[in-house]
């Protein structure tokens, strides 16, 4: 028990390896963007993204030829490595944004920590006049971070079956979609580009121009918000790109082991899923409740019908953590704040399905704390030796046992005791209560929808606990917890 919170020299040495493979995988993609500054004569970001391409594949040779896999990994040393890697290339996916003199270090960690971790804040103050080939970098950032940056390491890179179970299972990921991990990771990594053609071509044939419709192809897929235009996708003003978008934030939001078993034919599963149920159920719910309420004050008029237009549409971009947006914060402050902007709170926080692109608390959780509840409350009413069957139906029929209740409560505890904390210290610099809880439930859940807080302008510390909390979302928290106590441990020792 003593080296529980120490890592030993080969451990270390095995995380700077599998480190410099990342890098290694950044610099590659860091030269795509070259081909859009081509084709749109855009030269002056040549400089930059080739000398950002550079270090990074400096510092992945290093490191790869320096330190060699000289022990297995540990799940612990995976769930660090994990934590780190995050840290590390979100520090040289801002070089891009710093080296062409957009953005200071600290909004450039900021956007590339969003864009990584599938937020959807932004430092660009304007974006209708970023480049195509910025943009094209940070839909990149997304769509890469949507699928993750260790599974898309286990993907094409040989890596021994030990350290692959303990990577797959320190980034959170749980449910094999078959027994072998290395071949899960495939078929997720497959579905993935093949939903990246489908959102493209759904975009295209909703009318959107070919750029646009691969920019938020990535963009919404991943479940991530970035938008090209100040208005985000109200910019179009479309109802089918809308349809579209929505179909697309559900398939980023949806369990892709669900997604494999209705591709092989078994569609009824989807409809037997319990995520699907809390998902479906909290959409309908919120959509008709949030409706009523802006219907009532009149807020787009008499139309009910584009009252529900507003309402499905930010509803679907709360649940499933994507951050589109067709409603604002002058709209939000003024007229959806109440049961508006309360509902988006809470669906937020929920977030969206395990093993997905999306963030939050997620459906499954969800699931098993209502049927906890609900079994608790059958164990007072049966006699004191009834048995009661305690299972869920996800992807296949599954036992809960209390221990896996004990530990999505304590999952729920931690996460919103880290809510609590950052509102607090977000609200010393804003004492507006309802719009900190909105838009820190939005930052912690890794969705992206903005109160109007959130500026270039605003102060480094509450950029600096944004990013923690990005980075706390995107890992399900109990990674970055284990950094902290190993890295506190080792300081009072010393």
């Amino acid at each position: 028990m003593k080296n529980i919170h120490r890592l030993s020299r080969r451990e270390l040495k095995t995380i700077l390896h599998h480190t410099g493979n990342v890098c290694l995988l950044l610099a590659g993609a860091m030269l795509i963007p070259l081909i859009v500054s081509f084709i749109y004569n855009e030269p002056r970001h040549f400089l930059p993204f080739i000398l950002s391409a550079s270090i990074t594949a400096a510092i992945g040779f290093i490191l790869v030829k320096l330190f060699k896999v000289e022990k297995k990994m540990t799940l612990k040393s995976a769930m660090i490595f994990s934590t780190f890697i995050w840290l590390i290339a979100c520090a040289i996916g801002a070089l891009p944004y710093y080296l062409s003199g957009e953005l200071s270090y600290l909004n450039s960690y900021f956007e590339a920590m969003s864009g990584f971790t599938t937020t959807g804040f932004s430092m660009y103050s304007n974006l209708d006049v970023v480049s195509y080939t910025m943009n094209f970098w940070r839909a990149l950032t997304q769509w890469i971070g949507g699928l993750g940056i260790i599974l898309l390491l286990l993907a094409l890179l040989r890596s021994t079956g030990v350290d692959v179970m303990r990577l797959y299972l320190a980034e959170g990921r749980e449910e094999r979609l078959v027994p072998s991990i290395k071949h899960s990771t495939k078929i997720i990594v497959y579905i993935y580009i093949l939903f990246t053609f489908v959102a493209v071509g759904l975009y295209l044939v909703a009318g959107m121009p070919l750029f646009d419709s691969i920019f938020h192809a990535f963009t919404t897929l991943s479940t991530g918000g970035f938008g090209m235009h100040n208005t985000s996708l109200l910019f179009y003003n479309s109802v089918w790109i809308e349809i579209a978008a929505m179909i697309i934030m559900m398939l980023g939001a949806t369990n892709y082991a669900l997604h494999y078993t209705v591709l092989k034919g078994n569609w009824r599963e989807y409809f037997k899923d319990i995520e699907t149920k809390v998902a479906f159920s909290i959409i309908i719910l919120s959509t008709i409740l949030v409706t009523f309420f802006l219907y009532n004050y009149h807020v787009y008029g008499n139309d009910l019908l584009l009252n529900l237009r507003f309402s499905l549409f930010q509803m679907v971009s709360a649940i499933t953590t994507t951050g589109l947006q067709t409603a604002f914060y002058p709209d939000i402050l003024s007229k959806w704040i109440g049961l508006g902007t309360f509902l988006m709170t809470i669906i937020m926080i929920i977030g969206a399905g395990s093993l997905s692109t999306g963030g939050g608390i997620k459906w499954l959780r969800l699931g098993i704390l209502l049927k906890g509840i609900s079994w608790q409350v059958k164990s007072f009413i049966l006699p004191g030796k009834a048995i009661m069957a305690k299972k869920i139906h996800h992807v296949h029929d599954l036992k809960i046992t209390d221990d896996v209740i004990r530990l999505t409560g304590a999952f729920l505890s931690t996460y919103i005791i880290v809510y609590i904390v950052s509102v607090i210290i977000v609200l010393i610099y804003n004492n507006d209560i309802s719009r900190v809880m909105f838009e820190v439930a939005s930052a912690l859940s890794n969705v992206g929808l903005s109160s109007g807080i959130m500026t270039p302008d605003s102060p480094a510390l509450v950029k600096i606990v944004f990013i923690i909390d990005f980075w706390m979302g995107r890992l399900e928290i109990w990674p970055v917890l284990l950094l902290i106590a190993i890295t506190i441990n080792n300081i009072i020792r010393r």
